[in-house]
């Protein structure tokens, strides 16, 4: 199985430059109060559909072959991702069929039948929903998209990690939500390879952190998928990790475990004080640093992964109201 490489992200940003942004950088004052140091955030909250998801299924799909087109693609997802592959499949006239549990909430449902994709909910959890993934790979011989351990999917995501170097030279540390792996196993990839000195730090919930319990464990294993408002960060790494369970083990210096409350007071603590929309699992990043979690870091960046959640809940986050976090 050959490496992704370097040259594989710069070969990504070319390839989606047409359909992802570049994302700016800004500075955040008030964080860098809470760490002693410059903070910067990265704001993928701004890609057109909401999420960093569409560097690496753009990556993917633009790079098909006319054959692999005419056949179709299929996916499973917690809704981001299935959304970017039902945008780049739009943009690039592929049939797309995303797969999802019924924990995903119905406003992401919407939003990606709204592109034009085909939706199947099925099962409680995403590696339930992923069976039905597999089966039309193998029942109609459809393209899958893994939403994480692929190369061209950790090769998109990196690009996030050519930006922050790019715009950012002094960078020290760079925090990121951790999942699958394909984020953050992308961006430390790129980040590794032109400045070794740079610590990546995952941040992911307390509640089902498949990828944190897998590093623990030693191998992928599963954990059950729980409610949480972190729910883009919600599912397994499959126990046939060929990518990602690697990257995240040899290049990610330190990981971080944040609370329901905490990613709340995280969500609260950016509309309030950055004036930005973040969803949960956009936010751990911040709630890690407002939780004194992490420390000493230097010159910081932190990846704000997407704002794509129900607006009700939000409000309901934003004004402290307790029902909001989950039971």
């Amino acid at each position: 199985m050959a490496a992704i490489t370097l040259q594989d992200i710069y070969a990504a940003r070319s390839r989606i430059a047409g359909l992802a942004r570049r994302t700016p950088l800004v500075p955040s004052p008030s964080l860098a109060g809470r760490l002693g140091g410059e903070v910067r955030l990265k704001l993928e909250t701004l890609q057109d559909i909401g999420a960093f998801k569409i560097r690496g299924a753009a990556n993917r799909i633009l790079d098909l072959s006319p054959a692999e087109r005419g056949r179709g693609v299929v996916t499973v997802s917690t809704g981001n991702h299935g959304r970017a592959v039902a945008s780049a499949a739009r943009a690039a006239g592929v049939r797309a069929v995303v797969c999802l549990s019924r924990l995903v909430p119905a406003f992401k449902v919407a939003a990606i039948e709204g592109l034009g994709a085909e939706v199947r909910v099925v099962g409680d959890s995403q590696d339930e929903a992923e069976v039905e993934a597999v089966r039309l790979v193998d029942a109609e011989d459809m393209v899958y998209v893994n939403p994480y351990d692929d190369r061209h999917v950790i090769a998109g995501q990196g690009t996030i990690g050519l930006e922050l170097l790019e715009d950012y030279p002094a960078l020290e540390t760079a925090i990121v939500p951790l999942s699958g792996g394909g984020l953050i196993g992308g961006i430390a990839l790129a980040l590794k390879a032109a400045a070794p000195r740079v610590r990546v730090i995952g941040v992911s919930m307390e509640r089902g952190a498949a990828m944190i319990e897998s590093l623990r464990a030693g191998r992928p294993i599963q954990v059950p998928e729980l409610p949480t408002l972190a729910d883009s960060l919600g599912g397994g790494i499959g126990l046939d990790n060929r990518h990602t369970f690697a990257l995240v083990r040899d290049l990610v210096d330190a990981t971080v475990q944040v609370s329901e409350a905490e990613i709340a007071e995280a969500m609260r603590h950016a509309y309030r004080e950055e004036r930005l929309i973040v969803e949960g699992g956009g936010a751990v990043g911040i709630a890690a640093v407002l939780a004194g979690r992490i420390a000493g870091v230097g010159r910081t960046g932190i990846v704000l992964s997407g704002r794509n959640l129900d607006m009700d809940l939000f409000t309901r986050i934003v004004t402290g109201d307790p029902s909001a976090l989950p039971a």
